[in-house]
């Protein structure tokens, strides 16, 4: 992280696809408030490739752009989180890991590219963990789901010793993930596995069960990626990186089962939390940001899982 001095009005946004919904300008406009700190936080459209290539290669220059024109942080959410990678000098070792970056900044003129996702799961993720009489033990996650998100939450949860399983509906998509974040060496360790009830029944002594899919979100809402079939592991903390609907299909049953639940949205609040301090090296207070949150309107209807907006 490289804190800029010296800015008196801090120019910041987000670079994605559809972003009429997005709530990270409450999030992010709440923080300069709370900080004290003037500035703007906008949206930026940018069509996918190779139609917004221009677009999304000139932003990304914006900020090393001279001191008049200079952006001093971006976001970037979906398509744009790997498309940005070409135009970057350097990755932090979470983005490398990732493969992906929702947070961007000058060091200097060096292009930097982070990734606040995964320590942003892992803080909200411990908060339920520890609620739920986890202890300070890892134990067995099942990560549904091989995406991006997929990725960030199995980095996380390895990078502190767990032991994580990946369902998956292509099991050439988790075994790629698998042999990628096994060469790094990490504590924990990690296996892949088809999302199958039989195969999912052998792991009834997990202690998470973690959603990193977009089933069950808004307007699918009836859906769910844990086999029906199938009862959750029943010591396991559930956690849904879906966060609209509020209580998905899974977070309905995890609490039909009486075990501890949560959406994701605690995620996207520690994410901007952290990306915040990247840009300024102020942390803002979590309630104001859960606060900006917590006024009148309505959740994103076409927001995927785990991704920043």
């Amino acid at each position: 992280m490289s804190v800029m001095k010296g800015i008196s009005y801090w120019r910041l946004g987000l670079i994605g696809g559809q972003l009429g919904h997005s709530l990270s300008p409450r999030l992010q406009r709440a923080a300069l408030q709370s900080t004290g700190l003037r500035g703007e936080y906008r949206l930026y459209a940018v069509p996918p490739l190779p139609e917004g290539e221009a677009q999304l290669r000139a932003l990304v220059e914006g900020l090393r752009a001279p001191p008049a024109l200079r952006l001093h942080g971006l976001n970037v959410t979906i398509p744009h989180k790997q498309n940005v990678l070409p135009y970057l000098d350097e990755l932090t070792p979470t983005a490398r890991a990732v493969g992906a970056v929702n947070t961007l900044y000058a060091d200097g003129s060096r292009l930097i590219g982070e990734n606040t996702d995964a320590q942003g799961f892992w803080t909200d993720f411990e908060r339920l963990w520890q609620a739920g009489g986890g202890g300070n033990q890892p134990g067995t996650a099942l990560v549904l789901g091989g995406g991006g998100a997929a990725r960030a939450v199995a980095y996380s949860l390895i990078s502190h010793g767990w032991r994580v399983v990946l369902a998956t509906r292509r099991i050439e998509q988790g075994e790629r993930v698998v042999r990628d974040l096994k060469a790094l060496r990490l504590p924990g360790s990690l296996a892949a596995i088809p999302l199958e009830a039989a195969r999912l029944a052998r792991w009834r002594a997990a202690r998470a069960v973690i959603n990193a899919t977009p089933v069950g979100m808004s307007p699918q809402t009836d859906e769910c990626p844990y086999p029906p079939e199938l009862d959750l592991p029943p010591r396991a903390v559930v956690y849904d990186l879906v966060y609209n609907p509020a209580e998905t299909v899974l977070l309905r049953r995890a609490r039909q089962q009486g075990l501890p639940a949560a959406n994701g949205l605690g995620m996207l609040v520690e994410q901007a939390r952290l990306a915040f301090a990247c840009w300024t090296g102020i942390t803002p207070p979590t309630e104001a940001l859960w606060a900006a949150l917590r006024q009148p309107q309505t959740i994103p209807s076409s927001q995927p899982n785990g991704e920043q907006e």
